[in-house]
């Protein structure tokens, strides 16, 4: 093969990566401003939403999109655009405390294992093992059994399935921090295990943390909008995505798909967009280690 041949084909893999990461780029900042857009709409979700989104008009049921109702209405004539922006402060709300719960439990479990090794470390494997092989949404389903349906019992449940999912692989990056020499020159000065896991190891973590909690954000909102589709999470008449596409099949059958199909595409969007943001944070901090 010839210089020039060679050299073309250099060219044209460079070409291709440039293009690969710019399609990456526009992916990754298409998800950002979908998700600030649903954020946005969440907050101001009171002061926008044009009606009350439990007030019941059984005259008004199934309507089309109209001036008084944008979208149309459900089998209980309540407005689907008022419920939908409502819902979306609960659809975010629950998966945001699944992830704030078990993101700081596990990180800090993983890091204590990391620390201290020996029997601690194989005990903390053992059991995050064992709580692994628990499928999260059935220890869900079990704890609303055990303490009720809503929102709260779902929240816990799936916060304890979720933890180990974020300590092994918060455990396996603190390892490999753990064994470099920089850990071992801080050691020697004398420097506090604690504050040698919060200032040095878990900063050099944090970007790996971060893009699975985004990750684990998808899973959460799926589940919990799995757990109200079956009427386990979000109880009625409160406005919630996956409540929605449950009660919402009742419309379907009758031919009136609308509220059960605008929530799932929300849900679909926001799934979407978010994994697609956790994919372009995983890049980032696997090329930065």
């Amino acid at each position: 093969m010839t210089v020039a041949a060679t050299d073309a084909r250099l060219i044209a893999r460079s070409a291709r990566r440039l293009r690969r990461a710019d399609s990456l780029a526009v992916s990754g900042w298409v998800s950002i401003g979908a998700l600030t857009v649903i954020v946005l709409l969440a907050l101001l979700a009171p002061v926008i939403a044009p009606q009350d989104p439990n007030a019941v008009d059984l005259s008004s049921a199934f309507q089309g999109p109209s001036p008084a109702h944008l979208l149309g209405t459900d089998a209980s004539g309540r407005d689907l655009l008022s419920r939908l922006l409502v819902g979306s402060r609960t659809a975010l709300v629950g998966p945001f405390l699944v992830v704030l719960f078990s993101t700081i439990l596990g990180t800090v479990l993983a890091l204590a294992a990391v620390w201290f090794g020996g029997w601690f470390d194989q005990g903390v494997v053992r059991v995050v093992d064992a709580v692994f092989a628990f499928p999260g949404l059935l220890l869900a389903i079990l704890a609303t059994a055990l303490f009720g349906s809503g929102l709260t019992a779902a929240v816990a449940a799936l916060s304890i399935a979720y933890i180990p999912y974020i300590a092994r692989i918060v455990r396996s990056a603190a390892l490999r921090e753990r064994n470099l020499p920089y850990v071992a020159a801080l050691r020697v000065q004398g420097i506090a295990g604690v504050r040698i896991s919060l200032r040095h190891i878990l900063p050099n973590v944090g970007g790996l943390i971060m893009a699975n909690a985004t990750l684990a954000f998808g899973f959460a909102l799926m589940d919990l909008a799995g757990l109200s589709f079956i009427g386990l999470g979000v109880q009625p008449p409160t406005a919630d995505w996956g409540g929605m596409v449950g009660t919402g099949m009742s419309g379907v059958l009758q031919g009136q798909p609308q509220e059960a199909l605008y929530a799932s595409v929300l849900i679909v969007i926001t799934v979407a967009a978010v994994n697609v943001l956790g994919d372009r944070l995983t890049e980032r901090s696997e090329a930065r280690a």
